[in-house]
């Protein structure tokens, strides 16, 4: 009996010995550099929601051009994500991103020199080509280049870019508002080219996607990678022989290069993936696209694009007090997306998700009654007016722990290894779609529904979202990208709970830092 209790006391403090191996520090500069595409999203989204105030002044338009300049960048955005999967399968994710840089590029100095509506809108173009490309590839490089043990954490660098690329927009207004009228908004567009020049400048300095280089055959360039972005020499050969797996190469290949099948270059993907998909596929597919469905019909890109118009319809008139208002907006849907970063690899996926639809469900309530009582009074009301303000940063903070950043980690870690830039581009195309149609639709609802007819509406939409993810999303923490087919091939869709695969991931990770090749 002694030596049994003894053995369970051991068992017990065993998890205590063990920590954690420190994150490498050359896969997180690389995920960082590469999430730095989604600062051209997120900052074309906080500029234009302050510039269309000058804009709509300066250039004599009407609401109808206002939606469509502010929403139609999302739906040219469907055409750079409908080639950016095949484009990185057929240059690489490296090139795919300075290639991104580029056309955003040429975008913001069209936009910034417009002299008219027609000239702006080409520009608009020409950058959500670029957008459509950088949303694509920035959550796809990342995740292939990540470990299992941190991620989630890496992987939600693109929307903390997102977020930051918001919130500069956002200072940018403030900025320049006060300057004439014909320069203020072109000054906020054209500042745009700094980003994309940095970006394609400090891509210069990362490795290709180990997994690409593997698709390519090119098994030497890709240990050599791995063994830079791992823990250690034991995690990287782990790495590469699930790689080799999931890319139908035998394991004891160990040439520089070898041949692949056509297919791992994109060929036939598209038939796998749409026309005749395994029944694992099917569910796969089925969650990518109901996740960012859900995600964009949330109301985030209208609250986010048009909140000097929301501010303003809650009470805030002035046009300096708007964006400053926005700017609030800005720091705490930054902050909310850090929280979110240290939890995704502790708490898990569900969790932090339900949590944060949970929250946007109430905060729309809220501010859908707020705007409700202010509208039908002519008395200022203090207390409304606060309760408006309160909502929106809560519901941008809601949005931003969970339902912000999970669907692109959740996108990148379960779609299988041959199919995953396609998929991704997918995930992309719908993404993009639906925030175009909010955003060119949000001001004519709420004229037709009224305002706070609309944010209720947004809260029912997230009600059928949190059903949705509850009873169709696995937990994904702690496994391998390799090993998600197994886990959407099992009929049940509630996981294992999520401390547990964590647990034992965590040991996974500390025995092959240790150099124990045997797991």
């Amino acid at each position: 009996m002694g030596s049994e209790g003894e053995n369970v006391r051991l068992d017990h403090e065993q998890p205590e010995r063990i920590t954690k191996p420190k994150r490498n520090k050359y896969a997180l500069a690389c995920a960082g550099l590469a999430s730095m595409t989604s600062i051209l999203l997120g900052y074309d989204i906080g500029v234009m929601s302050g510039a269309v105030i000058f804009i709509k002044d300066n250039l004599h338009i009407n609401d109808t051009k206002i939606e469509i300049l502010a929403g139609s960048i999302n739906v040219f955005s469907l055409i750079g994500s409908a080639f950016a999967g095949r484009t990185s399968d057929w240059i690489g994710r490296r090139y795919t991103i300075i290639f991104a840089a580029a056309i955003f590029f040429l975008g913001a100095i069209i936009m910034g020199l417009a002299p008219n509506y027609a000239f702006l809108m080409a520009g608009r173009v020409v950058a959500g080509i670029g957008i459509g490309y950088a949303i694509m590839i920035a959550p796809v490089y990342t995740t292939e280049l990540a470990p299992a043990s941190c991620r989630g954490f890496l992987t939600t660098f693109p929307e903390i870019f997102i977020n930051v690329g918001i919130l500069l927009g956002y200072v940018s207004n403030y900025a320049f508002a006060r300057l004439p009228e014909h320069l203020n908004w072109r000054l906020m567009l054209g500042v745009g080219v700094v980003p994309s020049m940095l970006l394609a400048v400090g891509v210069l300095a990362m490795p290709e996607s180990p997994r690409w280089l593997v698709m390519q055959g090119k098994l030497g360039a890709a240990k050599k990678v791995l063994l830079k972005i791992s823990d250690s020499s034991n995690e990287a050969q782990l790495r590469i022989s699930e790689i080799k797996l999931a890319a139908e190469i035998p394991d004891d290949t160990d040439d520089e290069i070898v041949h692949v099948p056509k297919r791992h270059h994109g060929e036939g993907v598209w038939k796998e993936l749409l026309l005749h998909p395994t029944p694992v596929v099917r569910r796969i597919l089925i969650v990518v696209v109901g996740i960012h469905f859900f995600q964009q019909c949330s109301g985030i890109d209208a609250v986010v694009l048009y909140s000097p118009r929301v501010f303003e319809k809650a009470g805030i008139k002035e046009k300096n007090q708007l964006l400053g208002a926005t700017i609030a907006v800005g720091l705490i849907k930054t902050a909310a997306i850090l929280v979110a970063t240290f939890l995704l690899d502790r708490v898990g996926r569900r969790p932090l998700l339900l949590t944060s639809v949970g929250g946007m469900i109430v905060t729309l309530c809220g501010l859908g009654f707020g705007l409700t009582m202010i509208a039908h009074t002519d008395e200022k009301l203090v207390w409304a007016i606060v309760l408006c303000i309160a909502t929106i940063l809560l519901f941008v903070s809601f949005f931003s722990f969970g339902l912000g950043p999970i669907p692109w980690v959740y996108t990148s870690e379960i779609l299988p290894l041959r199919l995953r830039a396609q998929g991704a581009s997918i995930a992309a195309v719908v993404n993009r779609l639906l925030s175009g149609v909010i955003g060119m639709t949000f001001l004519s609802m709420y004229k037709a529904i009224t305002i706070q007819g609309v944010f209720f509406l947004f809260a029912g939409t997230c009600s059928l979202a949190f059903l949705f993810f509850f009873f169709f999303l696995p937990e994904t923490m702690g496994q391998t990208l390799e090993d998600m087919s197994d886990l959407f091939a099992k009929k049940t869709a509630i996981p294992l709970r999520p401390q547990n695969k964590a647990a034992s991931e965590t040991n996974r990770s500390v025995e092959l830092a240790n150099g124990d090749p045997s797991t």
